[in-house]
């Protein structure tokens, strides 16, 4: 068998690399500091989002801005304290907020996420695994026809690439989806979609099916990473030096640190999503759907109904702040007035986003170093797709795919 792959990271993109590396032959090894789907992975929204082609930095971005900075009870929310550190990276991101960009960034995320269903089927073809993979519609519910029109800019893009919604109003939302209350007068539809019940139990899952298809998981931090020659040689942990010919860090916001043992700084920061879980709701969706108020999705999930998302911009290793759990709350009583449930639970967790909205995918240089980190929001959609991706370029198999717009050597690296 060929000279080893150590996979760093255990979250969704890095057991499909693991995965895919292992069908093409190569003997893998997976690492993860605190076990698998421990991050954002675990807590995620379970939405395979092949509609989220439309980044936040859209034209209208700057007006809307100052509100969502102002406006406690706004889904947009900013770690101040940590607001002197990441000016520089929120310039970038910024600068981005023009129709060019938003273009641009959209056509480059589209090939990462239109076939994540598809991805994701094929990444457990044959398993038992493939209970995970649910087939359904995605709605997006709106308070007023108006507020849907508001978000023109963003179903144009979803347009390009052939997501048109079928958009119903009035008593018509409440016939489709009982569980929205009567201020819910508008709600999109999107057919053809796909989401995944326990995304942590999932990634779980295929873990062990890469174990039990040969594959070696070790628990471990990684303290170095050794190259001779200009190429990466072994890989230190706190479980001792593992040999390898190619490594891959895929350890979402974590590869910031893990890129540090390189001496290589990445220009990635946090998007802090949360989530509630309502557990035994007395009701559910009939489908996942988006509040678009709070911008958080909801997914009938086996613990509970899930409702994620909200962004605040800051540290990862700061706490959790309780703003952005409120809005979570009031908004999901806004739009569930009838919802009873015995409890909840409430998660944050850390999504690695960098300042033009593309993940880091490819080779760095020559190194036998590659990337696979910075998907924001859509990490486990474009999972599949990102792990095939690396697994067929250490293989010497060339994408059928242009793939300079996700090159780490974008940023300097």
């Amino acid at each position: 068998m060929a000279q080893s792959v150590i996979v760093i990271g255990a979250g969704m993109v890095g057991v499909s690399t693991a995965i895919w590396l292992q069908r093409f032959g190569r003997e893998v090894l997976l690492l993860d500091k605190d076990g698998p789907a421990a991050g954002a992975s675990f807590g995620n929204a379970g939405l395979i989002a092949q509609w989220a082609v439309t980044p936040v930095t859209t034209p209208d971005l700057w007006k809307s801005l100052p509100s969502y900075m102002l406006n406690p009870n706004s889904a947009l929310f900013l770690k101040w304290s940590y607001l002197p550190k990441m000016l520089p990276w929120l310039a970038k991101f910024l600068s981005h907020a023009n129709d060019k960009s938003a273009q641009s960034i959209s056509r480059n995320l589209a090939p990462l996420l239109t076939d994540g269903v598809e991805q994701h089927k094929a990444l457990v073809a044959g398993t038992k695994l493939e209970r995970w993979i649910s087939d359904s519609k995605f709605s997006y519910a709106y308070k007023t026809r108006k507020d849907f029109d508001h978000d023109r800019y963003a179903w144009d893009l979803k347009a390009t690439v052939g997501m048109i919604p079928t958009v119903l109003n009035g008593r018509d939302v409440q016939d489709a989806e009982p569980i929205l209350g009567p201020d819910v007068k508008c709600l999109a539809v999107l057919e053809g979609q796909g989401h995944i019940t326990n995304p942590g139990q999932y990634i779980q899952e295929l873990t062990d099916h890469f174990v039990s298809n040969g594959g070696k998981y070790v628990q471990a931090e990684v303290t170095g990473l050794n190259k001779v020659g200009g190429r990466i040689a072994s890989v230190a942990t706190t479980k001792g030096v593992f040999d390898c010919s190619e490594t891959v860090i895929t350890a979402g916001i974590w590869s910031k640190d893990v890129m540090k043992l390189l001496g290589l700084k990445v220009p990635l920061e946090t998007e802090r999503g949360y989530h509630v879980i309502f557990k035994n709701p007395s009701e559910v969706p009939r489908n996942p759907m988006m509040i678009t108020w709070g911008k958080f999705g909801v997914n009938p999930m086996d613990m509970g109904m899930r409702c994620a998302g909200t962004v605040e911009i800051g540290d990862h290793h700061a706490e959790a702040s309780k703003n952005p759990i409120k809005v979570l709350r009031r908004s999901a009583k806004e739009a569930f007035p009838k919802l009873k449930y015995s409890d909840t639970e409430e998660w944050l967790g850390f999504r690695p986003s960098t300042y033009d909205s593309l993940p880091l995918i490819g080779e760095i240089g020559a190194s036998g170093i590659y990337t696979g980190f910075g998907h924001q929001h859509v990490g486990v959609t474009a999972g599949p797709k990102t792990g095939r991706l690396i697994a067929q370029m250490i293989s010497g198999n060339t994408p059928n795919l242009d793939m300079a717009p996700y090159a780490p050597d974008r940023f300097g690296v």
